[in-house]
């Protein structure tokens, strides 16, 4: 009959060791290789196969390092655990190394039994890492088991490439274009979200009957919401009036959503309240029902609404864990590299002549047209005005756009009503700020009233065309000399427009005017969001390694949310101005956020000075916004209303009295006084409603203290940034690589692997490509986790630093091993870091843990990697403390110890490894204590999960490395016993 084992124990099969799983069954082992990952893990059935009880074995005294051996062997463990021991399930097994402050949510999440959250932080501190984390644990921990994350269509694909990249989430992309694919592959009567565990759906696909009754359905056990603001609208006419219609639609399907009290649901939005109260109160009530009429007003119900909602800006998080958050001291400090600042300017131009000339005579044409229209009727009013409207903006755009809307109708035309051509009109000037209506805007609009242009507008765009160069377009003429000043400063632009035509005529006519070493490329709306992504990639490609290359990004809004570009741009161009503020912020949050390299992000506004809209447009409404960021710390957005009034009463202005008027005359019009004083309270009030929030729902439910505590502990298991560097350059040269360390104090390096051993070369072409390695080509490793192609993060959770660590584990266990070995199993150092003989040993601890969940118990083998350090000899040890045995890594030879002496004092102190069973035990033991406080202490406010949890190690512990650290002054081969030996 075979032997039961039991999970964490070891057993030696197919010619190698492993650990025993806890899936396994009496007829069936579930195997890991010792010191292997989760992808190695193998069945074994005993019956058919040789599996015995196995012993990991003791170091050898023929095996000897040098001095920095144990640190080595230690961090490479380190780095190759994926399932530690601590209450994180995840950290392990990430390829992001998460800052201190994002680890926040997490531990809110944790605290309940069913995770609802309003994650509202400020845009780029990271608010999808944040989810990720959550989402990996959840699923991790066996709380959830299905996923699915609803966002705009334009960032699925980003989704899908962080949840993959960063969080090991292979997700399925439910968009319009991809679900007849999907739907085919079904079996009679399955639904695509039980066929598929993790989704990423767009919102337009949820607008169909079918597809959003099959969701609420077959709805995952965790949802995330991205751009949640878009999902409820304000409900009371003082506030913005009725919702919209797609934003009613998304409402009551997450109310829907929402109802399972066992779901998962989490809200991401960087503008929670948005200046409308009914909006901030519908978006709690999607978290908890009873939080929608919560008295805010009072502790009681603060303290209650800072359970589920986080929101911080960039100043709360920039420094954090330091003295000034209530910490003893700054040991934890973390500084997160946010760009410092925004270097911006407005910088105006003057039309030609012959363009002035042009817009003059579409002025006169637009008033001729509104006054006509508006003695026809209410319809036609309203048709001729959107018309106007879609001209001045293309005219004020380029002259390509101009000529393209002068050619073709407007979309309003078609309209029966008057309400229908305002609904197919208004998006033309709205310039929303809500992220998915970005899709399909920047098509240049139509400005004709029936099919055929009639001659007054096809003279005109005949006038436009010949306009084209910078000849006759002044602006285009502006824009080359603030894009070659950028380019000689260094930087890399993203010039924003409006409109396709304009940006096409850009790449055009910019095409090898911005010197021999400038790559320009342009994206717009013609391309699927997958091929935006490779055009950009493309172009930080062209560059070849050569730093000298600059790249400029011509770019329509469709851009301008939710794709990070900060990795490959540093500077912003809003050559057409966005009738809303907001609309600004988001191009520039593309580029202004963590993982930007530069302190500084520059952004140039350009407007036309004498084109009658620009200058109004950039007082009333720009500067208004730039004052309240300025007071607040934060951006308020401008809700369309608001932005749409102004732009209104601009127009309205200029078909009057065209572009010789006075700024004053704007506000002195009859009847538009009281609307912009209106506008102007309801703006001030929605910032002071914004800026009450901030203070009032500040994230206070958990203190600094408790976040230092779980870093604190998870960098003890797992290690921290500076220790993986020092390992990585280490190993490297020990291998023999190339390496040129610049040593400028950014940490950064690079590496050739060409001359290293082959197991490493393939470990390392299958994470940074096979050209990269072949052709021997340098490799950028970064101490940043913002990293490009082919460049390596130092982060233990880094493919490339995986791939280090395993070669060097491998090779350390392994004494037979053909080539440099830079780790080994033992060591020998004469140091003036004793003063007595002292012994560190590297040990493994197993352990079996038993995590309660909502779906059952799961059963999990963990591991630790301790050092343990006693004075003395063994029979006699007297043990230090953690810190000091951790500093011993830190001790260098300070002589030279003699062979004999050295093999003599290694194998004294293997000897007396029996003698130490004792006391491996014990520590282990107390371990597992600590880790069951920690799990416990991490889930307190979930009675039912922490009732059911057990931490038990598992014996023998395994002894990897033995180094011995002898004093100068004592004779190596010394037999004197004790302490003072």
């Amino acid at each position: 009959m075979s032997p039961t084992y039991t999970a964490g124990s070891l057993v030696a099969a197919r010619g190698r060791e492993w650990v025993v799983l806890p899936e396994s069954a009496p007829d069936m082992l579930v195997l890991r290789p010792l010191g292997g990952s989760e992808d190695d893990i193998a069945a074994v059935f005993p019956s058919f196969e040789e599996v015995r009880p196995a012993e990991f074995a003791a170091p050898s005294p023929d095996d000897l390092g040098d001095q920095r051996a144990a640190g080595l062997l230690r961090t490479a463990l380190r780095i190759g655990f994926r399932s530690g021991a601590g209450p994180f399930r995840s950290l392990a097994s990430i390829a992001v190394e998460p800052r201190a402050y994002q680890l926040v949510p997490l531990l809110m999440a944790l605290r309940q039994r069913t995770v609802r959250l309003l994650i509202s932080d400020d845009v780029g501190i990271g608010k999808t890492v944040e989810a990720g984390l959550i989402a990996k644990e959840l699923l991790a921990q066996g709380e959830a088991t299905r996923l699915a994350v609803l966002c705009s269509p334009a960032l699925a694909e980003q989704w899908q490439g962080e949840l993959r990249e960063k969080f090991g989430i292979d997700a399925e992309l439910v968009l319009a274009s991809t679900v007849s694919r999907l739907e085919r592959n079904l079996e009679l009567g399955q639904s695509l979200f039980d066929r598929h565990p993790f989704t990423i759906i767009s919102t337009d696909f949820i607008k169909s009957t079918r597809h959003r009754e099959d969701f609420v359905k077959h709805c995952p056990d965790l949802v995330i919401v991205d751009e949640a603001h878009t999902c409820v609208a304000a409900d009371d006419p003082a506030q913005g009036g009725a919702s919209s219609a797609t934003n009613q639609l998304r409402y009551e399907l997450l109310r829907k959503v929402s109802a399972d009290a066992d779901r998962h649901l989490l809200l991401l939005t960087a503008t929670p309240h948005s200046g409308k109260e009914s909006a901030f109160r519908n978006l709690l009530g999607l978290v908890r029902p009873e939080l929608a009429t919560l008295d805010l007003e009072t502790p009681a119900g603060r303290a209650k609404l800072a359970e589920h909602f986080v929101a911080r800006k960039r100043a709360d998080v920039r420094d954090y864990l330091t003295k000034e958050d209530g910490l003893a001291d700054d040991s934890l400090a973390e500084r997160t590299a946010f760009p410092s600042d925004r270097w911006t300017k407005d910088e105006p131009y003057k039309l030609t002549p012959a363009y002035r000339a042009l817009q003059d005579d579409a002025i006169a044409y637009a008033a001729d047209r509104v006054t006509a229209a508006g003695e026809q009727g209410k319809r036609e009013a309203r048709i001729a005005w959107w018309s106007v409207i879609a001209l001045l903006r293309s005219m004020v755009s380029s002259p390509a756009a101009a000529a393209q809307t002068l050619k073709t109708r407007s979309e309003s035309a078609t309209a029966r009503t008057a309400h229908e051509a305002d609904v197919l009109g208004s998006p033309v000037a709205a310039d929303s700020a809500e992220n998915d209506r970005h899709e399909g805007m920047d098509v240049a609009p139509g400005a004709a009233e029936s099919e055929d242009a009639g001659a007054r507008l096809l003279e005109l765009a005949g006038r436009a065309e010949e306009l084209m160069g910078p000849a006759g377009d002044a602006k285009l003429k502006a824009l080359t000399k603030h894009l070659k000043d950028l380019i000689a400063e260094g930087y890399h632009p993203i010039v924003f427009c409006r409109y396709i035509p304009t940006a096409d005529y850009l790449a055009q006519q910019l095409d090898g005017k911005l010197g021999k070493k400038t790559r320009i490329a342009a994206v717009t709306g013609t391309l699927s969001p997958q091929q935006r992504l490779e055009r950009i990639e493309q172009l930080a490609a062209e560059e070849g390694g050569d730093p000298s290359v600059r790249r400029v990004l011509i770019a329509t809004d469709c851009l301008s949310e939710g794709v990070n570009l900060q990795h490959h741009f540093d500077a912003v161009v809003h050559y057409d101005l966005a009738w809303n503020p907001t609309r600004h912020d988001q191009r520039e949050g593309r580029v202004d956020r963590y993982g930007q390299k530069r302190d500084q992000v520059r952004v140039i506004t350009m407007y036309g000075e004498d084109n009658g809209i620009d200058g109004k447009v950039l007082e009333v409404l720009f500067k208004k916004h730039r004052q309240i960021k300025k007071d607040l710390g934060i951006s308020v957005s401008v809700p369309d209303e608001t932005a749409s009034g102004v732009t209104d009463a601009v127009v309205e202005w200029l078909l009057l009295h065209g572009r010789q008027g006075s700024q004053e005359s704007l506000f002195e019009m009859d009847g538009h006084q009281e609307s912009f004083d209106r506008i102007e309270r309801e703006w001030t009030s929605a910032a002071e409603r914004e800026k009450t929030s901030r203070s009032k729902y500040a994230q206070r439910a958990i203190h600094p203290e408790e976040v230092a505590r779980e870093v604190a502990a998870v960098r003890a298991a797992l290690g921290g940034a500076e220790e993986v560097r020092e390992f990585t350059l280490e190993a490297l040269r020990d291998l023999d690589a190339l390496i040129r360390d610049p040593r400028d104090g950014s940490g950064d390096f690079t590496a050739q692997v060409g001359g290293t051993p082959a197991g490493l070369r393939d470990a390392l072409a299958a994470t940074l490509g096979n050209r990269l390695v072949e052709e021997d080509r340098a490799i950028p490793f970064r101490t940043t986790p913002a990293i490009g192609r082919g460049e390596a993060a130092l982060v233990r959770t880094d493919p490339a630093i995986g791939a280090i660590a395993s070669y060097v584990l491998d090779s350390a266990l392994d004494a037979k091993a053909l080539g440099p070995r830079p780790a080994r199993r033992c060591g020998v150092v004469t140091t003036d870091a004793v003063s007595v003989r002292t012994t560190l040993l590297l040990v493994r601890y197993r352990f079996h843990l038993t995590l309660p969940s909502r779906t059952g118990e799961r059963q999990v083998v963990a591991e630790d990697a301790r050092l343990l350090a006693y004075e003395g000899l063994p029979q006699r040890a007297r043990w230090l403390d953690d810190d000091a045995a951790a500093a011993l890594l830190g001790a260098r030879a300070t002589a030279n110890t003699h062979e004999l002496a050295a093999r003599n004092a290694i194998t004294r102190a293997l000897d007396g490894l029996p003698g130490l069973a004792d006391h491996l035990t014990e520590y282990g033991t107390r371990l597992a204590a600590e880790l069951d406080a920690s799990h416990r202490r991490v889930r307190k406010a979930n009675e039912e999960i922490v009732r059911g949890l057990k931490v038990v190690p598992q014996e023998p512990a395994d002894v990897l490395g033995v180094y011995v650290y002898l004093p100068p002054a004592a004779p190596a081969a010394s037999t004197v016993s004790g302490a003072e030996a």
